[in-house]
């Protein structure tokens, strides 16, 4: 098993890594949405095993629709810095209340309210699934369109901050994993998944702000002299891989939520050795979004 999972790793990780810093942030976009689907349609499974059918391609619709938001924002902060009212379009045949994520879900909800009052579904499964519909917009794609942002972040490096949000997760992934098989012997959340430990979370944490240290050492090649400001590169980066971490074991935890409660081991079986793209991008889930915000409160200036 992890000789497949690294040979799985081997394959997806440069791929990502060209992905994010040499595309424009139009293909990540493109990325998103498609991950993103392929990671409702595993939550979707995973509502089916306890009798709650979501209405899934409304759901999905939604979920691409929120994507593209998040690019409309994206390019509108691109233009204003952070403190530019955030629903400014770029699009004179766009009004800019179709910009704002909030509209996508005020849609969502209409959509929803229709399928469940005009669909032909028996009247019982209106309320789970209005339910597994709305959790899988709210809890998998919500959080994960902020890659969009991350990517296009008026800070100037945002496809150096995706790839750091990336990298801590995977290393933090990589050293919870051994250290938590070497030495792990201490339960972290036994009711929700007893193979995670406190050693391998410690490890994980350690990974994790190792990374953060190699992107902090490396920072006079990217980062807008405007961080120096407030805190050093350094520290910013370090506090970004601690709260990152966190955020990302979380998520990570979470999701075995999910799992235990569908009553099954994996989300999915497409990627050999890691399970699901749900399983993969856990993780990033939140983590994601928490980098984002953290940029965002640490730095409200206009750049």
């Amino acid at each position: 098993m992890t000789w497949t999972r690294v040979a799985t790793a081997a394959v997806l990780i440069p791929v990502v890594v060209v992905l994010v810093l040499y595309t424009s942030t139009v293909v990540v976009a493109v990325a998103t949405a498609i991950i993103t689907v392929l990671a409702l349609w595993e939550y979707f499974a995973l509502g089916d095993a306890i009798g709650h059918r979501a209405f899934r391609l409304w759901t999905a619709f939604c979920a691409v629709l929120l994507v593209g938001s998040q690019w409309l924002e994206s390019r509108s902060q691109e233009v204003l810095g952070w403190a530019g009212p955030a629903s400014y379009s770029l699009h004179r045949f766009f009004p800019a209340i179709l910009e704002l994520p909030s509209t996508v879900l005020f849609v969502f909800v209409l959509g929803i309210t229709a399928l469940m009052l005009w669909s032909k579904r028996p009247l019982v499964e209106a309320l789970p699934a209005a339910g597994i519909s709305s959790s899988a917009l709210l809890l998998v794609a919500l959080p994960l369109s902020y890659a969009v942002r991350l990517h296009n972040s008026p800070l100037g490096f945002g496809p150096v901050l995706l790839l750091f949000a990336l990298v801590i997760t995977w290393t933090g992934d990589t050293t919870a994993y051994f250290v938590g098989r070497a030495m792990g012997t201490h339960p972290l959340a036994p009711h929700i998944s007893p193979k995670k430990t406190w050693e391998g979370a410690v490890g994980s944490m350690v990974g994790s702000l190792l990374a953060a240290a190699f992107f902090g050492a490396l920072s006079n090649r990217w980062v807008n002299p405007a961080w120096a400001h407030t805190f050093s590169p350094m520290s910013q980066f370090l506090i970004m891989g601690f709260l990152g971490n966190i955020a990302g074991q979380v998520g990570d935890l979470l999701e075995s939520a999910y799992k235990r409660s569908a009553g099954v081991k994996d989300s999915g079986g497409l990627l050999p050795g890691h399970g699901g793209v749900l399983d993969r991008i856990d993780a990033l889930i939140l983590c994601i979004p928490v980098i984002w915000y953290y940029l965002v409160l640490a730095h409200p200036v206009k750049l």
